[in-house]
């Protein structure tokens, strides 16, 4: 049909052609920002920085997990990876629930769900219980994380929005950060494993009785149905990419590692047809395709898989390095990070304080700065005031992301703000396993014959080449001209 066809489907207008999820209309218009907005963002995005902090705060506890539980390595990898895989693989699904039954509906029981399954992990009595407890928090998380976005999106306008998006972004990738240097400052101070876990339960407990109080009622489902078969092939599709990733590096890639990466090509085929056929006959798709064609959302897709596949890569590479190499204890490991940690937030509190006409430029001018660091890194292998300089660089550098958000949704239309948040939350997970897993499994087999001083030049290049190819994708998004409508 042509761009002017339309169709009413249980009370919601869509578009046949590509411009239904483009730009803001009158029966979409965001909300008006509650008079509770300041503490409605701040319970969401505390909500969501529990979630991902989960990401990573276990890594360092796997020794004491071992010796407590004894457990094997297979259990140990589960432990770690297990919430990881139920994440990525649900994150999309937790969209559409929010769309359809509410977002803060969805919110709260994703973080019901996740605070209880983190008091069952802090108790854990076997392995068995404790991998249980880490895929049923990863499916919480998943629930509640698309909702904070879509929350922003449909609450906050103009200055407000561009705020609130930045902390988010904030949050998303300075959490990781927190996670890994928190875990070992707790354990370095002898608190157990246990403590990564029950510490966050009472803040947990807290978040939902605050919410219950200050999350704007929700106004009925805004979606016309699940679309099973997009749900069944699209997690398929993610669950056969992911699980090879995560878990074949330990594995040392077995044959059906590629064979489920090879069927995840399939499944995410049989996905699109679904999508175009659910489309055609005039349902609601899980994603809606017009949303990927957006102005902004195509290469701000580009920029948050290969951005955080750097950051997701960095992380994991300097904790083997720093403990594995330098012999630091995770106290001192995680205390080398707090200046990446300190510089990401510093830019990424500052950026949207910035005039207009220098924010977009700002995107790409930070990867110049990333990728030297990155190499820079790389040479600063024995640790100390060169390394803390470097790690940093690249925090700063890296902060610019928080920017990348906004610039990709602003032409997104507000009612279809889930499908936005699912994406763009798929993608940089996504990201970030691909980025450990590539670059982890090179640092790894060359630390085995050269020592972990020439992996870490050699993954510092890698790393690198990931940035770059990061800010030449910003290029694309900051050269679009954005209407001043969309920025208000």
């Amino acid at each position: 049909m042509g761009s002017r066809y339309w169709y009413w489907n249980h009370g919601r207008l869509a578009n046949m052609s590509q411009t239904a999820a483009i730009h803001p209309s009158a029966h979409t218009k965001p909300q008006e920002a509650p008079k509770a907005s300041g503490l409605l963002l701040a319970i969401i995005l505390v909500g969501q920085f529990l979630a991902i902090l989960n990401v990573n705060i276990v890594n360092v506890a796997t020794p004491t997990i071992e010796a407590d539980l004894h457990s094997s390595g297979a259990g140990l990898q589960m432990i770690v990876a297990g919430y990881t895989i139920v994440y990525a693989v649900l994150l999309i699904t937790g969209a559409r629930v929010g769309d359809l039954f509410g977002y803060r509906r969805a919110f709260l029981g994703g973080l019901a769900i996740f605070t209880l399954t983190t008091l069952v992990a802090g108790l854990a009595p076997s392995t068995g219980w404790l991998v249980a407890s880490r895929l049923v928090q990863g499916a919480g998380a998943a629930l509640m994380m698309p909702q904070v976005l879509t929350l922003i999106q449909r609450n906050y306008q103009g200055a407000a929005r561009g705020r609130a998006i930045g902390l988010w972004s904030l949050v998303i990738s300075g959490g990781i950060v927190v996670g890994q240097a928190l875990g070992g400052i707790l354990l370095g101070f002898g608190l157990g494993w246990r403590i990564v876990f029950l510490l966050l339960v009472p803040i947990g407990a807290l978040l939902l009785v605050a919410g219950l109080r200050v999350l704007p009622a929700d106004q009925g489902g805004h979606g016309t149905g699940l679309d099973p078969w997009g749900l069944v092939s699209l997690s398929a599709a993610v669950l056969l990419f992911v699980v090879p990733l995560v878990l074949g590096r330990d594995l040392g890639w077995p044959l059906w590692g590629w064979i489920s990466m090879a069927l995840s090509v399939v499944a995410f085929a049989a996905f699109v047809r679904i999508e175009r056929w659910v489309t055609a006959r005039g349902g609601r798709p899980l994603v809606d395709a017009s949303v990927l064609r957006a102005p902004g959302m195509r290469p701000g897709l580009a920029i948050l898989l290969f951005g955080p596949a750097t950051w997701g890569a960095f992380l994991f590479t300097s904790a083997l390095h720093l403990q594995g190499e330098l012999h630091l204890s995770p106290l001192a490991s995680g205390m080398m990070l707090v200046p990446c940690a300190l510089a990401f937030g510093l830019v990424g509190l500052a950026w949207p304080r910035l005039p207009a006409r220098l924010q977009r430029p700002l995107v790409p001018f930070g990867y110049v700065v990333a990728a030297p660091a990155y190499l820079g890194l790389g040479l600063a292998a024995g640790g100390g005031l060169p390394y803390a300089i470097m790690s940093a660089l690249i925090g700063a550098g890296l902060g610019v992301q928080v920017a990348v958000t906004n610039m990709a949704t602003e032409q997104v239309d507000g009612a279809y703000a889930a499908d936005a948040s699912g994406a763009l939350l798929t993608v940089m997970q996504l990201g970030q396993v691909i980025g450990v897993s590539t670059v982890g499994t090179l640092f790894i087999t060359l630390s085995q014959g050269h020592g972990t001083v020439s992996a870490s030049l050699v993954s510092s290049i890698a790393m690198a080449g990931l940035a770059v190819v990061a800010g030449l994708s910003s290029l694309f998004l900051v050269r679009r001209r954005v209407p001043a409508a969309a920025r208000t």
